[in-house]
C-alpha cells in the first residue's frame, strides 16, 4: 500500500505542475477556427455507428446526437437540470406530465409535438427495433412488458392528449424521471419522416431531422462530419457557433496531437505518450473526470470458458488496477478499479463508495495458479486454455491489451489472443458474444447510481457478457422501486457484492481524461453525461 499511496502522490504533484501557469501554445489559428464565421474544427475519434437515437449505445453517438437533438429537459454548464423541449413539467408518485414549448421546431420547419415523443418511445420498446436500451423505459407502464413481447406497443403508458401537452404513467415511482429524460433514448422522433426512411433513418444525413441547436450538413462516412446552426431551433439567438466541424476521424491520439499542433483542430485528448510531447510544448493541459467505470467482462454464454468462476477468479488475483494506471496508462487523473460504481456517486448522506465500501482488491499470483489448476479439473483440460481478449484499435487500448496479454501468460501460463476491431465492430462482436474477454468501460446515462447498478441486470442487453444472476435481478428491482434513499443504497450495496464476489467483471480503472485545447474557444462544458464535450453553447474569443 506504501508504494501505491507514494506512485499517486507522485502523480498528484506532476498534476499541479500540469495545471500551473504553462505558457500558451503558438497558435497559428487558420484551420481550427475561423473567427469571422464562427466556425470551429475538431476530431472526432470513431465514425459513428449508430444516429438512431432509438437504437445508439455509444458515447460517440450519442455526441454527435446531444448537439443536433434536444430532449425534454437538458443540462446546463453547470450540471442543473434546465428546460429542453418541455419548459415545464411534474413528476409525481404515479406518473409525469410535460408541457412543450411553443416555439420547439423541427428542422423543416414543422412544430415538435408530444406525439412526437410517444412515437419515439414506443419505437424504442418494440421489439422489432431490438433497442439495447429498451430497459431505460422499463419504469413507464407495460414498457417490459412490451419490450418482451407481451404485450401491444401501443399499451406503453405515454400519451398526448394535446397537442403539446405529454402524459407518462409509470409502473414504479421515479424520483429522478426529469433527469432521465435528457438521455438520447428519450429524444422525439417525427413519424411520417421516420417511416419515410424506410429502415434507413439515420444512415446519412439526408435520412434525419434534427431539432437541436445545430443539424448534420454533411457526412462523408468514415472521412468527415459537419454539423451547421439550425436556423429553426427555439434558442438559436443564444446560439454563437455557426458551424462544428470533425475534417479528421481517427482514434490515434499522436496524430490528433499532431492535428492540434498544426492549428488545424480546437482540441486533443492526450495518453501517456502525448502528454510528454504537450509538456515539452509547456501547453496548459487540462485535467477531466469523465465519469466513466473501466473493467475486463467475461462472457458468460453458454459454453463459454469463462462460464467458470476458478477461471475468472484466477485472472482476477494476478491482476494489480495500480500497476494498470501507474505504469501502463501512465497518466495523471486515473483512479484505481474497486467498483463498478465511480467514486463520484452520490449515496444517501455522502458519497456512494463511502457508504458502501468496496474490498480492497487482491493480487495474489499463488492463489491465482491455485484457482487456474481448479478451473482446468472443472473444464477438464489437460494444459492451460487459450481465451479471446476483444479490444479496440487505439493506441491507449492496444497497450492495456498487450499489458494483460503478458500478465496472464507470465502469471498463469495463459495464451490470450488479442482480438483487435475499429469501434463499429468491437461493438457488433460484443452484441453478438464473439468473445471470452472483453475491455469495457460504461458512462452514466443519468446522474443515479441505478445507471451502473443495473447494468448486468439478466434483461439489460448492454450486459454483452448476458451474466445471469437471480440475486443481484432482485437487488436490481428493490433499486429500481424504491424511494427510500437508504434502502436504495443498500441495494447498490448488494449489486456490488455479487458482481465482485462472482467475478463477473474485473474493475480495472476509472477514467481521468486530460487534453488540451484552444485559448480562443470558451464554454466548452465537459460532464459525466453524454454529450462530451458539450460544445452547443460555446463561443470565441480572439486570444
Amino acid at each position: 500500500m506504501a508504494r501505491k499511496a507514494a506512485s499517486a502522490t507522485r502523480w498528484l504533484k506532476l498534476l499541479g505542475l500540469l495545471l500551473g501557469a504553462l505558457a500558451a501554445p503558438a497558435w497559428s489559428a487558420e484551420g481550427a477556427v475561423d473567427f469571422d464565421a464562427r466556425i470551429i474544427r475538431m476530431v472526432l475519434p470513431q465514425e459513428p455507428p449508430q444516429l438512431d437515437s432509438s437504437k445508439a449505445t455509444d458515447q460517440v453517438s450519442t455526441r454527435i446526437l446531444g448537439h443536433v437533438m434536444e430532449a425534454l429537459t437538458r443540462f446546463d454548464a453547470q450540471g442543473r437540470l434546465v428546460p429542453g423541449v418541455a419548459e415545464r413539467w411534474e413528476i409525481r408518485a404515479d406518473g409525469a406530465t410535460f408541457w412543450l414549448r411553443e416555439d420547439a421546431r423541427w428542422s423543416d420547419g414543422s412544430p415538435v409535438l408530444a406525439r412526437d415523443f410517444v412515437f419515439s418511445w414506443r419505437n424504442a420498446v418494440d421489439p422489432k427495433t431490438a433497442s439495447e436500451y429498451a430497459f431505460i423505459l422499463q419504469g413507464i407502464e407495460n414498457a417490459e412488458a412490451i419490450s418482451q413481447g407481451e404485450a401491444p406497443v401501443d399499451s406503453l403508458g405515454v400519451s398526448a392528449p394535446e397537442p403539446r401537452r405529454l402524459e407518462v404513467r409509470f409502473s414504479r415511482a421515479i424520483a429522478y424521471f426529469d433527469k432521465l429524460v435528457a438521455f438520447a433514448t428519450f429524444y422525439p422522433l417525427k413519424e411520417d419522416f421516420y417511416r419515410a426512411r424506410d429502415g434507413r433513418y439515420g444512415a446519412d444525413a439526408e435520412d434525419m431531422l434534427f431539432n437541436g441547436p445545430f443539424v448534420i450538413e454533411r457526412w462523408d462516412h468514415g472521412a468527415r462530419l459537419e454539423m451547421a446552426k439550425n436556423p429553426h431551433y427555439w434558442d438559436r439567438d443564444k446560439i454563437y457557433l455557426n458551424r462544428i466541424e470533425f475534417p479528421y476521424i481517427t482514434a490515434d491520439t499522436n496524430a490528433a496531437l499532431n492535428l492540434f499542433k498544426d492549428g488545424r483542430i480546437i482540441l486533443a485528448g492526450l495518453d501517456s505518450e502525448t502528454m510528454e510531447n504537450a509538456l515539452d510544448q509547456r501547453w496548459r493541459i487540462e485535467r477531466f473526470n469523465d465519469g466513466s467505470a473501466w473493467y475486463i467482462e467475461f462472457n458468460h454464454r453458454e459454453g463459454r470458458l469463462t462460464q467458470n468462476w476458478n477461471l475468472r477468479r484466477a485472472l482476477a488475483l494476478s491482476f494489480d488496477t495500480y500497476e494498470l494506471i501507474n505504469r501502463v496508462i501512465g497518466t495523471p487523473g486515473n483512479l484505481p478499479g474497486l467498483s463498478l460504481y465511480p467514486s463520484y456517486l452520490r449515496g444517501a448522506e455522502q458519497r456512494l463508495l463511502q457508504e458502501i465500501p468496496p474490498p480492497e482488491p487482491v493480487t495474489d499470483w499463488a492463489l491465482a495458479r491455485s484457482h487456474l489448476a481448479a478451473a482446468r479439473e472443472d473444464l477438464g483440460l489437460a494444459e492451460a486454455p487459450e481465451l479471446v481478449l476483444l479490444t479496440g484499435n487505439s493506441p491507449t487500448a492496444n497497450k492495456q491489451a498487450e499489458f494483460l496479454q503478458t500478465l496472464w501468460k507470465e502469471a498463469l501460463g495463459l495464451t490470450v489472443r488479442i482480438d483487435r476491431q475499429i469501434f463499429k465492430q468491437r461493438l457488433a462482436k460484443m452484441t453478438s458474444g464473439d468473445f471470452d474477454l472483453v475491455a469495457a468501460g460504461w458512462g452514466p446515462d443519468y446522474l443515479d447510481p441505478l445507471t451502473f447498478g443495473d447494468l448486468f441486470a439478466s434483461w439489460n442487453l448492454n450486459n454483452r457478457g448476458r451474466y445471469a444472476n437471480a440475486e443481484l435481478d432482485a437487488c436490481v428491482r428493490t433499486a429500481q422501486n424504491s424511494v427510500d434513499a437508504a434502502v436504495r443504497v443498500d441495494a447498490f450495496g448488494c449489486i456490488q457484492r455479487i458482481l465482485l464476489e462472482d467475478h463477473a467483471i474485473i474493475p480495472t480503472y476509472e477514467r481521468g481524461q486530460i487534453y488540451v485545447i484552444h485559448p480562443a474557444v470558451k464554454g466548452t462544458i465537459r460532464r459525466q453525461t453524454s454529450p462530451d464535450p458539450d460544445l452547443s453553447r460555446a463561443w470565441l474569443e480572439q486570444p
